[in-house]
């Protein structure tokens, strides 16, 4: 027998085989905040969204050739995981301070959701799809 497929059917008789061992489950206490911060989504979207929507923000996104309804338009496309780190983002961020990192991450994410094919607001980039 060929020395690879020997090594493949070992592969194969050892995963088989560790599939049929029962998985260890684990129950543990949830904190509270942990909850809450994963059962609104909704919140954090409507937290991006007013970020979004402060003054300088826009006029930084628009100097960058990116309008304000693009930028939600992307935020509504964008999944709840997504939205959340989004939104951990606005969170951590200083008061005033980091605006250009914040922007530089919805530009990524912008960017990177474009050449996915679920939006078209870059006419630089080319969809996979």
């Amino acid at each position: 027998m060929n020395p690879y497929k020997r090594l493949l059917a070992s592969c194969l008789i050892f995963s088989l085989t560790a599939v049929g061992f029962p998985a260890a489950a684990r129950a543990s206490m949830i904190a509270t905040d942990e909850v809450s911060t994963s059962a609104s989504p909704a919140s954090a979207r409507d937290r991006v969204n007013s970020f979004l929507a402060r003054q300088d923000v826009s006029r930084a996104l628009q100097e960058r050739g990116v309008s304000t309804q693009a930028a939600s338009e992307r935020v509504r496309a964008m999944t709840d995981a997504e939205v959340a780190q989004l939104a951990g983002r606005i969170d951590q961020a200083p008061a005033g301070g980091d605006v250009l990192g914040l922007l530089f991450t919805v530009f990524i994410v912008l960017l990177v959701t474009d050449i996915m094919g679920f939006t078209k607001v870059f006419p630089f980039t080319r969809s996979v799809r």
